[in-house]
């Protein structure tokens, strides 16, 4: 063999090697099901009203059918498929009523297992390029060729895929990595806590002891405040000022949650109409409440909301309710109603600390959310390195597909801000801007011309720099 063929051979075969390397690290294959690729899947066939859908993944010798609709297909082998089609294209390959048809006997055996011989597949590639694997929509009937506008929608759904599989690749090399700390860690068993207890609670409801904190939620390319998000505080006349992770658990336990929550909501809708009289402009200010399980699983929930939206007088636009991915599992009908009831209302929805629970698509395309907030873990380590980085870069571009905007939470330090303003993160907060502060300091926060902050005096050379990005 010629010495240039013996070189493009070997260069095939280290590329095949390195784009196998990145199958394995997201552990995909022989997975359970998820239903994240299963919403893609079905998203895919009934904007296009494909007779069957599948999204596949290529190992050596097979492709692997991670999702599917219409007709069931579990695996085909990897030799003349219209997976090796796209390896071999580097890019999408439509055959539509007036392409050639593949002819050769044993060709593109999905046609024949599907006996849907006209098609349309795209690939579904590794954030550094290497096609992984690839979502396909097949038709009975002939169909004329795809204009741009639907081949690029059907390239942001595997974009969507991508972005999914990434996420579990990232998690995965995430939670390999806690473990490996953990288990270098010395565990110290703390003794329980006996307090507070519930009468502690109940006691701090009765005499007025819980107050809310606001944070600023800033456009980080204009440093503007844009909303709030409301943190509630106990002010303890012994112990002083207790953070919600010393109570919450106790509240949540005790059922006591549910009255300290209705009270968080009601202060908050209160404070909103009290700024609102003050100056009509803050009625585009939106103030966001969070919402734990508890709260969440009460089918009266968006009756409540209503009627403090009607007691007070303020939009429903003002109001924006955060709930976390393990809110929603419990018990998904209950979530799915309560979700379109305050859909309805007009009320926003965020899901809060995305990619540190399950982080499924399915989720995000089932529940009608307005927002990610990106966890405050990712965004402080995003300096340490890539990983970090990439976990931000794939949420905000998932955000981006699915048309949601997204908020970075933790925001400290001015390379911090410069990066997620580089990457297209539109809102953000965090101590650079303001710490959480009592409605008393928000008021003057507001009074700020235009609601502008200050750029950070540290940041002013290095974000100077960035400015227009």
């Amino acid at each position: 063999m010629p010495k240039a063929e013996l070189e493009t051979d070997r260069d095939d075969a280290e590329q095949e090697a390195a784009r196998l390397a990145a199958l394995v690290s997201t552990g995909i294959l022989d997975s359970e099901p998820e239903p994240s690729y299963d919403a893609i899947a079905r998203l895919a066939a009934e904007y296009f009203q494909a007779d069957a859908a599948f999204i596949g993944f290529g190992d050596e010798s097979r492709v692997w059918i991670k999702s599917h609709w219409g007709t069931a297909v579990r695996e085909l082998p990897r030799k003349d498929s219209i997976f090796e089609r796209v390896l071999a294209e580097d890019g999408p390959v439509i055959v539509s009523n007036s392409s050639k048809r593949p002819q050769a006997e044993g060709q593109l055996l999905v046609l024949k297992v599907l006996d849907m011989p006209f098609f349309a597949s795209v690939p579904v590639r590794s954030f550094d390029g290497k096609i992984l694997g690839l979502l396909n929509i097949f038709f009975r009937e002939p169909r004329c060729e795809m204009v741009p506008d639907e081949l690029r929608m059907l390239e942001n759904l595997a974009d969507m895929a991508a972005s999914q599989l990434e996420l579990r690749r990232l998690r995965k090399a995430f939670t390999a990595q806690k473990s490996r700390r953990a288990r270098s860690s010395v565990a110290i068993a703390d003794a329980p806590q006996s307090w507070p207890r519930r009468q502690d609670l109940r006691r701090a409801l009765e005499q007025h002891q819980f107050v809310l904190y606001y944070q600023p939620e800033i456009e980080l390319s204009t440093r503007k405040i844009v909303g709030l998000e409301a943190l509630i505080r106990w002010v303890h006349p012994e112990r002083g000022l207790i953070p919600p992770m010393d109570f919450i658990p106790m509240a949540e336990e005790s059922g006591l949650i549910l009255p300290i929550g209705d009270w968080g909501l009601s202060e908050a809708c209160s404070q909103i109409q009290t700024w609102c009289r003050e100056d009509s402009r803050h009625s585009s200010l939106r103030v966001l409440v969070n919402l734990s399980a508890r709260q969440f699983s009460r089918e009266g929930l968006a009756d409540h909301v209503e009627a403090l939206l009607l007691q007070t007088g303020i939009s429903s636009r003002q109001l924006g309710l955060e709930m976390t991915e393990s809110s929603l599992i419990p018990n998904m009908r209950t979530a799915l109603e309560v979700l379109g009831s305050l859909r309805r209302l007009g009320v926003s929805l965020l899901m809060d600390d995305f990619g540190t629970g399950y982080s499924s698509l399915n989720y995000l395309h089932s529940f009608p959310f307005d927002v990610l907030k990106i966890d405050r873990s990712f965004v402080g380590r995003m300096t340490d390195g890539d990983q970090p980085m990439q976990i931000v870069r794939t949420i905000i571009e998932l955000a981006r597909v699915l048309g949601m905007d997204v908020v970075a939470e933790g925001i400290e330090t001015c390379e911090q801000y410069r990066l997620l303003r580089q990457l297209g993160c539109r809102f953000g907060q965090g101590f650079l801007f303001a710490r959480p502060l009592s409605s008393e300091a928000v008021t003057q926060l507001l009074r700020l011309p235009g609601r502008v902050l200050p750029e950070p005096k540290a940041c002013e050379a290095l974000c100077g720099r960035s400015r227009g990005v």
